[in-house]
């Protein structure tokens, strides 16, 4: 399992400098995010040790018991599943990032729970972009009324936005979906507060982390192509 890894982040970073290049960006400014869902903490282990320091989960149960036995590794974890507000406080003394702050109840709840543990909490708004029903995510429309609410919730650090294309298309309909959501993102800058930061864009997964990069990603959320091979 070791080498088919590493083989495979090897590949994956390839993939990502190549499409940041094609665009005529540093591949540095790419934050790559290793979700885990799909495996157990020993293979979550192994992608550490292959150098990803970043890692996602996309269900609050597994986040913490993914950190809980990983708590000796440096990790920063990441959010990037939808959040039920019963499951926020465990879940943010956890993760450095939220990436589906999908409505003005969940940034309440955010806040509220960072409030009484002393800490700012970092929230990228979550955008269903496409309009598929089956994605989470506050409509493009609604965005900027979300933004105005959370900019004004002291104890959330708003860094930006995340989507994910819809789930039929193929490459060419998601890097539509990824230039309307920098679109979205360059149009709520004009109106923006000025403790606002919209530099992060959280866009692209295994099958289309490609053209996100193209559209401006500034963080790629990749689990199943690092486990070709391992996980069926």
């Amino acid at each position: 399992m070791t080498e088919t890894i590493l083989q495979n982040v090897a590949a994956v970073r390839q993939r990502i400098a190549d499409a940041a290049w094609q665009a005529g960006r540093d591949p540095a400014e790419i934050r790559l995010v290793a979700v885990t869902k799909y495996v157990d903490a020993a293979a979550a282990r192994q992608l550490i040790a292959a150098g990803l320091t970043d890692l996602g989960e996309s269900r609050p149960q597994q986040l913490w018991a993914k950190a809980d036995a990983l708590e000796n590794e440096h990790v920063q974890w990441h959010f990037v599943g939808s959040l039920q507000r019963n499951k926020v406080r465990r879940t943010i003394e956890i993760a450095t990032l939220i990436h589906s702050l999908d409505s003005q109840r969940l940034a309440d709840a955010l806040h509220q729970e960072a409030e009484s543990l002393g800490r700012t909490v970092g929230v990228l708004l979550e955008v269903n972009i496409s309009g598929d029903a089956s994605k989470h995510g506050v409509a493009p429309e609604a965005a900027a009324a979300l933004l105005d609410h959370a900019a004004r919730l002291p104890h959330l650090q708003i860094r930006g936005l995340m989507t994910m294309s819809h789930r039929e298309g193929g490459p060419d309909v998601a890097r539509r979906d990824f230039a309307r959501l920098r679109e979205l993102r360059d149009q709520l800058l004009f109106a923006a507060p000025e403790n606002v930061d919209l530099g992060e864009l959280s866009m692209g997964m295994s099958d289309d982390f490609e053209q996100a990069i193209l559209e401006g990603a500034t963080i790629v959320r990749i689990g199943s192509a690092f486990f070709e091979g391992i996980v069926s």
